[in-house]
């Protein structure tokens, strides 16, 4: 017996991610949490689980992917690293509720009385396993794309900066050319005490090439330093 889904809900969920399903069972399964599987135990449900199984191989492919491409100086280790940011339970969850995810998920009774709609694990699970389903449904490249539209522009909007040493990537991308200084001068403090900014100069071979502003002179030397990797890359 299959899942019986609602035609309604999923015309709904389509129209608000803008991608049509060929199998409707994959899309209402992605969604269906394991809680309501447990309380519908007289009909055939399948939960999630192992759609999100299968999602999380497509996430790290897929950002894996983007990672390699877009950041061709970028050493494995921070490529690593950044990775991890992405793929982590808090941002999938960040990315499920931009998408209102929430509005769409079968629960059970209590885990919807204990606030599981809104619970970061849960989130998380159902990106992946949407991504699961989608990949099944319409193959890696559409999965993708997926990713493209509502993930990738976060990277490049900087969210996960905090995960990045641009200081470490310009260092190593200058080192392929003989005989190339770097120098980092903050150039300016400017608030209050409370609420100081820092602007932050870097310098190679005495030319500027980028300049950031931060919290920090630390965070200001790193947002000067992916300027100067930006402007090496265009």
């Amino acid at each position: 017996m299959e899942i019986e889904v609602s035609s309604v809900e999923i015309a709904q969920l389509e129209k608000h991610l803008n991608i049509m399903f060929h199998n409707h069972i994959l899309i209402r399964q992605a969604f269906t949490h394991s809680s309501y599987v447990n309380e519908h135990r007289k009909e055939v449900f399948s939960d999630n689980e192992r759609l999100e199984f299968l999602g999380d191989a497509v996430l790290e492919l897929g950002v894996s992917q983007y990672l390699f491409r877009k950041h061709q100086h970028m050493p494995e280790g921070e490529m690593t690293k950044l990775r991890a940011s992405i793929v982590c339970e808090p941002s999938l969850a960040s990315f499920a509720r931009g998408l209102e995810f929430g509005q769409f998920i079968l629960l059970g009774k209590g885990e919807e009385q204990t606030g599981g709609r809104d619970r970061s694990a849960l989130l998380a699970d159902v990106f992946e396993a949407f991504l699961g389903a989608l990949y099944l449904d319409q193959g890696f490249d559409a999965a993708l794309q997926f990713l493209e539209d509502h993930v990738f522009p976060k990277i490049t909007d900087g969210a996960f900066s905090h995960a990045m040493d641009y200081k470490s990537q310009l260092q190593e991308l200058i080192q392929q050319i003989k005989n190339q200084s770097i120098e980092y001068r903050i150039i300016e403090e400017r608030g209050p005490s409370h609420h100081k900014e820092f602007v932050a100069n870097v310098l190679i071979q005495n030319e500027i090439y980028g300049s950031g502003i931060g919290r920090t002179k630390k965070e200001a030397e790193q947002r000067a330093a992916k300027a100067a990797i930006d402007k090496y890359n265009s």
